[in-house]
């Protein structure tokens, strides 16, 4: 039986520890972590089961950076405001508004 692509890419989030949602920060420190746990020159366990283990971790990684590499991001004005803080978005729908924004209230 094949695996689709989401699949394939859903198990390898889960080798690698990943939520459903993870910045490549995320993807990376995660790596990282497994790899010093599990590479055959620093693991103290069984170096078979270490090695298969690395060649595991190595593989699911590739296919998240394969995943990452043909994301089409989007520098349009709608999608960079979605990353905006709680304030910068607070600011842009109240602006100085005396009551909401900013702004001096009447009695300042």
């Amino acid at each position: 039986m094949s695996t689709t692509r989401y699949e394939e890419i859903r198990n390898a989030a889960e080798i690698i520890g990943l939520p459903e949602k993870a910045t490549m920060e995320t993807i990376k420190r995660s790596y990282r972590v497994l790899m010093m746990k599990w590479h055959p020159d620093r693991c103290g366990e069984d170096q078979q089961r270490c090695k298969e283990m690395a060649q595991k971790i190595i593989k699911a990684y590739q296919v998240i950076l394969d995943y990452c590499d043909s994301y089409e991001y989007s520098f349009g004005k709608k999608e960079v405001e979605r990353t905006r803080s709680p304030e910068e978005r607070w600011f842009a729908q109240f602006g100085n508004d005396p009551l909401w924004g900013c702004g001096k209230r009447a009695g300042d």
